[in-house]
């Protein structure tokens, strides 16, 4: 039987683990001394299947739409395949 107290308790220390890992990687990258940095942004935000994809860099843009792909062509799957 599934205990439901650790399944919040995993949860919540993943978030935690996340947040620190931001917060050192930003905390290192800041005292890396370089002042000449480049950033580059994609990403992809699903609402239902429909996929809004963001970005500056040409490449992380076409891997967002890839990864959009694959997320629509797995959501097809998981909820709509037994409907038919």
């Amino acid at each position: 039987m599934v205990n439901y107290n650790s399944i919040i308790l995993i949860g919540l220390a993943v978030i935690i683990v996340g947040f620190l890992l931001i917060f050192i990687g930003t905390a290192l990258q800041s005292s890396s001394g370089s002042s000449k940095t480049e950033i580059n942004t994609g990403g992809v935000i699903l609402i239902g299947p429909i996929p809004t994809i963001f970005g500056n860099d040409k490449g992380l843009i076409v891997f967002a739409v890839i990864f959009a792909v694959i997320l629509m062509i797995i959501s097809y799957f998981l909820f709509y395949r037994g409907s038919i």
